[in-house]
């Protein structure tokens, strides 16, 4: 779970090269960590699974809302990715960060007139049609990129019910029997779907690309991402690979081959190749005969345990052995539910001690908030032993830095 350019030696947890320790005491807590060469590798890695797997023409495309930082969008640039942006936010991290824009595709379900202007005028290369009303819309703007259509598939997913965006009644998209009449009038070049995130199963994909090929035939079918990540011991998901390769069979059992094929993985980029650090405060006993260690951050940082009960799991970062007394990993907030990982076994946990939680690359970063007046933390790169600061830490003048 941590990331591949980590490791122990001497009980000593080690990111990029750098001291975990050390990079706590450099640049503070709570502090993002991410292997910068994990980034590069799992680009690479889908890039060549996509080539391997189908023989014509397909697409990777990170979805940026995974990690808006312009550092993390700049590596995936230079690995040639394309980009996932849903706000006109993204599209500007996503061109300052160096993506040209033909291989941007703008998503989002509520995209504004001022959205549509600016992806017209930066000459973003295709917008997904949410739905009838955009192609109006963009028809009026004298708009030309090349157009999708985002179908809900209407099929179910084991995934939490807020990050499930595929089944019938989803905010997103529209109806097959909608899209079969939009192609009808517009220049569609193809489809998209996305039926959900964090997902450990291949079979409703598969469904959903059978109800895509009833809707027409098409150049271009982008599948979406959504693929699952281990955050604990014992989660059971999809490799990559085998992802990729599952998601080709399925389009070309049911589309045909020598279709476009565009995939738009973004959790499976980032997620394990960020870490973050945070310094213990205190160490008191619970009332359930639990260890409850508070630490200098919690859901301002994290936000997924309290949104969808996202399971984490923690360790000291200078006592990576184990063991140790059953605990439970609590933020600062004023908040009941701030509550990072439970049971947790910790080695004689201390104020002080620096802790780590891994898989913390997805979704972070890209929810913190300023919740209780907490600075938002630093992003650091780790690679061969060096560190380098690519967000910097928010200071308390930034928290009224907007005020007139």
């Amino acid at each position: 779970m941590y990331p591949e350019d980590s490791s122990v030696e001497g009980g000593v947890l080690t990111i990029g090269g750098c001291d975990s320790r050390a990079l706590a005491r450099e640049f503070g807590t709570p502090a993002y960590v991410v292997a910068e060469a994990d980034l590069r590798a799992r680009a690479r890695g889908f890039i060549r699974a996509l080539a391997e797997r189908h023989g014509g023409p397909g697409e990777v495309v990170f979805a940026s809302k995974a990690f808006p930082c312009t550092a993390v969008l700049r590596v995936f640039a230079e690995e040639g990715l394309g980009c996932d942006v849903a706000s006109g936010g993204e599209l500007h991290l996503a061109l300052r960060a160096g993506f040209t824009p033909e291989r941007l595709y703008l998503h989002g379900n509520a995209k504004s007139e001022a959205e549509l202007a600016m992806a017209l005028e930066a000459g973003v290369g295709t917008i997904v049609l949410d739905n009838e009303g955009e192609a109006d819309r963009l028809a009026a703007l004298d708009g030309g990129p090349r157009l999708l259509a985002r179908v809900v598939p209407g099929v179910d997913a084991d995934t939490h019910e807020h990050i499930l965006t595929g089944q019938a009644g989803s905010k997103f998209g529209m109806a097959p029997d909608v899209a079969r009449a939009l192609a009808a009038r517009v220049d569609l070049a193809g489809l998209h779907m996305h039926i959900g995130s964090q997902l450990r199963s291949l079979d409703p994909y598969r469904r959903a690309i059978a109800a895509l090929a009833a809707v027409g035939d098409f150049e271009v079918y982008d599948l979406g991402g959504g693929l699952g990540v281990p955050y604990v011991d014992g989660d059971d998901v999809v490799a990559a690979d085998d992802w990729v390769a599952g998601m080709v069979a399925a389009a070309h059992a049911e589309l045909g081959e020598g279709k476009s094929l565009v995939l738009e993985p973004g959790r499976a980029l980032v997620a394990t190749a960020g870490v973050t650090l945070y310094t213990v405060e205190s160490v008191k006993p619970g009332l359930a005969g639990e260890t409850i260690v508070a630490v200098d951050g919690g859901m301002s940082d994290n936000l997924r345990p309290m949104l969808y009960g996202a399971a984490y799991s923690a360790a000291l970062a200078g006592r990576m052995d184990g063991g140790g007394s059953v605990s439970t990993v609590v933020g600062k907030h004023c908040e009941s539910g701030d509550v990072l990982v439970r049971d947790v076994a910790l080695p004689d946990p201390r104020p002080g001690d620096v802790l780590v939680t891994p898989v913390t690359g997805a979704y972070g970063h890209a929810m913190a908030s300023n919740y209780n007046g907490v600075p938002r933390p630093p992003v650091i790169f780790c690679s061969g032993g060096d560190a380098r600061v690519v967000v910097r830490r928010e200071t308390y003048e930034d928290l009224h830095g907007r005020d007139v």
